[in-house]
């Protein structure tokens, strides 16, 4: 199976639901995890006589999606009605945008990739959800009518790798945005995949496969690397690709024919009757801001200084990147305290980044208390982990753990005498030129010290003595 005499043609749509406090078309909840069926009302039910009232909300979160990828932004989309019978959608429709969506065009800045570019971003309700046991199947409506927006990728990806890497990319972007939570486990963010192969060198596409709501950055690169796979098969035992859609089955890693693939007119699209066309004035499009996306985040933290690896690790979590600013001053220590200290107590369970315990504006009084000698580079490591793991006030940590360095000349020289006068010997061949010795005095002067002595202080002291 030559696989590598193949391009694949790739190509995602993304579900993100937005972070609005009520549903699209009605006042109810959107809150996770509550007791099925119990943040529902005629609306969402799809109760004969319901009307939709559109939350602006979700309009102004899509606006935002737009703007951030460089969308075109109409100034009049249409509601559609998307007709098809599932268990989950009691109304036997999904209101969704279909000739004419919010936003159109423009692309995804993906770290290593450039720019992927999209087709659309459209608005519509999410269905709710079918949950399957032995004892039958049931369906929780909570979800029903929850705002999602529906991002088209153009098929510019090329391989599971770089699926993956986009998903990574617009997840991390939409959390930027303050519009989505990039939850997978939750469903908050799924995606489908559109996957077509072509042997190289042919610019007509293949028949393509849809696979559905795939929950994982690792099962996406399965799914597809699965799916590429069977598809070449296919060819070249002189066989034809079915246009259907598939579902994934991850305990296997195989996808399965879940139905042949509905086309725009099975779905029997006509403009929604209950909601007059979405208007977006000029006014409602300047009013609605974009933050910086995680790569313009990267490149101003790169310019300050940091490392691009310790920049990229601290774009991550934008709760890193808030400390990080909270912090201040100097960019590159304070970004090798996020990587270090601080990313040492997250993984040891001593720090939760969603409710520190210390005021990040106070670690640089630590470094001050380094800098000018009054507590070592190991004390101020102590005082820094103390800090996180309790809040106090660094002059308080230590002065209660006595982690303040001896840097009076007075009270060093005694010691620096005493190391001199028990160890002649010593003395005798740093003075016939065996000068790294300087080492070993120093490390008995703060033996002796119990490690509190300034060693630039006592490295000046012994060179002074012993000439």
């Amino acid at each position: 199976m030559a696989v590598a005499d193949f391009e694949p043609v790739i190509g995602l749509e993304v579900h993100a639901q937005l972070l609005t406090r009520s549903k699209i078309f009605c006042g109810c909840s959107t809150q996770f995890g509550a007791p099925p069926n119990t943040q529902v009302c005629p609306v969402c039910l799809g109760l004969p006589g319901a009307l939709p009232a559109l939350n602006s909300g979700a309009v102004e979160m899509a606006i935002k999606a737009g703007k951030a990828f460089g969308c075109r932004i109409a100034e009049r989309s249409i509601w559609a009605r998307k007709n098809y019978f599932y268990p989950d959608l009691p109304k036997g429709y999904q209101i969704s945008q279909y000739e004419l969506p919010i936003c159109s065009g423009g692309a995804v800045p993906v770290p290593g990739l450039g720019r992927i570019g999209l087709e659309r971003i459209h608005l519509e309700e999410d269905a709710g959800k079918n949950i399957h046991a032995e004892g039958g199947s049931e369906v929780d409506l909570n979800r029903s009518g929850v705002p999602l927006i529906e991002i088209v990728g153009k098929p510019e990806l090329r391989s599971a790798e770089e699926a993956s890497e986009y998903l990574k990319a617009l997840r991390l972007s939409l959390i930027y945005l303050g519009i989505n939570d990039g939850n997978l486990e939750e469903g908050s963010f799924r995606c489908d995949a559109n996957v077509s192969v072509r042997r190289k060198g042919e610019s007509k596409l293949g028949t393509r496969v849809e696979l559905k709501n795939i929950n994982s950055f690792r099962f996406v690169r399965q799914a597809i690397e699965y799916e590429i796979a069977r598809q070449v098969e296919l060819i070249e035992g002189g066989g034809k690709v079915l246009q259907e859609t598939r579902l994934f089955d991850n305990e296997k890693g195989v996808t399965r024919a879940m139905r042949s693939k509905e086309e725009a007119h099975d779905y029997r699209y006509f403009p929604e009757p209950d909601l007059p066309p979405l208007l977006v004035s000029r006014e409602l499009l300047d009013s609605v801001t974009v933050p910086k996306l995680p790569q313009e985040v990267v490149e101003a933290l790169t310019a300050a200084g940091v490392s691009a690896a310790d920049a990229r690790t601290i774009v991550g979590d934008p709760r890193l990147v808030e400390v990080h600013r909270r912090i201040g001053g100097d960019a590159k220590r304070a970004a090798l305290f996020v990587v270090g200290e601080l990313a040492r107590a997250v993984n040891e369970k001593e720090a939760d980044l969603g409710a520190l315990k210390f005021d990040p504006a106070l670690v640089p009084a630590v470094w001050k208390l380094q800098d000018s000698g009054a507590i070592s580079s190991t004390a101020a490591k102590e005082v820094l982990a103390e800090l996180i793991r309790t809040g106090e006030a660094p002059e308080k940590i230590v002065e209660r753990k006595g982690l303040a360095q001896v840097s009076d000349t007075a009270a060093l020289e005694v010691v620096v005498d005493a190391v001199i006068a028990r160890t002649p010997a010593e003395v005798e061949k740093y003075k016939a030129g065996k000068t790294n010795l300087l080492g070993f005095f120093v490390g008995q002067a703060m033996k002796e010290l119990k490690g509190k002595g300034n060693p630039g202080a006592l490295n000046a002291l012994f060179k002074k003595k012993l000439g």
